[in-house]
Parts: structure tokens; sequence; C-alpha cells
């Protein structure tokens, strides 16, 4: 019997580096997130749970926000794979960039999104540092895939 390892690693990114293994988690991640948004409010609502948002989490806002992070899934997952192609990697960065501004947006300029690390701000946490941390080090390292 060949070990785990061998069985599914064909299927991961074959680039070098974190940054395309990270892209794929995320891109399932996000996946995933899209599906909650659809099935059940409570995700949405844990982001969502700032000081101003009282009565504006519908069905309809989780739905369009699930699509939105499916697009952004799909996109994720294709640069996992074509890393190397400048147009794809600036996609994908594009996509942390826009999730980055609009959930710092509907943070400090919305009043939306609970403050992090404040309590009932743990569902804000994970988007804000994913799209910021990711953003940052596509950002640096940029020369390391895109040839």
């Amino acid at each position: 019997m060949a070990p785990i390892e061998s069985s599914w690693a064909h299927y991961l990114p074959q680039h070098e580096g974190l940054l395309p293994k990270w892209l794929l988690l995320v891109s399932l991640i996000s996946a995933l997130n899209s599906v909650q948004a659809y099935v059940s409010l409570g995700p949405t609502r844990q982001v969502y749970g700032g000081p101003r948002s009282t009565g504006q989490i519908t069905s309809l806002g989780a739905r369009t926000f699930g699509t939105w992070t499916f697009l952004s899934a799909v996109i994720r997952f294709r640069a996992a794979y074509a890393i190397d192609q400048p147009e794809v990697y600036l996609l994908a960065f594009t996509t942390f960039a826009i999730a980055g501004a609009h959930f710092g947006s509907e943070w400090l300029a919305f009043r939306t999104v609970q403050t992090p690390w404040k309590r009932g701000g743990k569902g804000s946490v994970g988007p804000l540092c994913v799209a910021s941390i990711t953003g940052v080090w596509m950002w640096l390292c940029w020369g390391d895939y895109v040839r």
C-alpha cells in the first residue's frame, strides 16, 4: 500500500513554495463558506455583527455574499495551479485586495463588521486576516512566481 501522501500529492499544485498550496486551501474554504451562506444566516451574522448591522442581514444578502465568495474561490483555485501566469496571478491578488477593502470598509467606515479583537468579533478575524496577509504575501512574491 502506498503512503497516504503519495496518493494525493499529485492533486496538489506542483509549483514550488507554500503560496500555491495556500491558495488551494483558501479556495476550498471559500467554496465551503459559499455553501454556508446559502443554507444558513448564522455564519454571515457572525461576520456582519457590528454595531450598525441590526436588521441588515437578509437571506438575499447572504446569498449574494455566497455567490461573490464562490467566484473568488474559483479564481483562487485557478491561481493555485497557474500561479506563473501573470493575468491569473493578478486576478487572484485582486480578489484579496477587494476582500480586504470590503471588510476593512465595513469595519471602519460602515461599522457593520464587529471589531475583530472585541467580544463577538470572531467572525471578522478570519476574513480580515486572510485578505490582508495573503494580499501582502502575493504582492511581495510576484517575482518569485510570475516570469
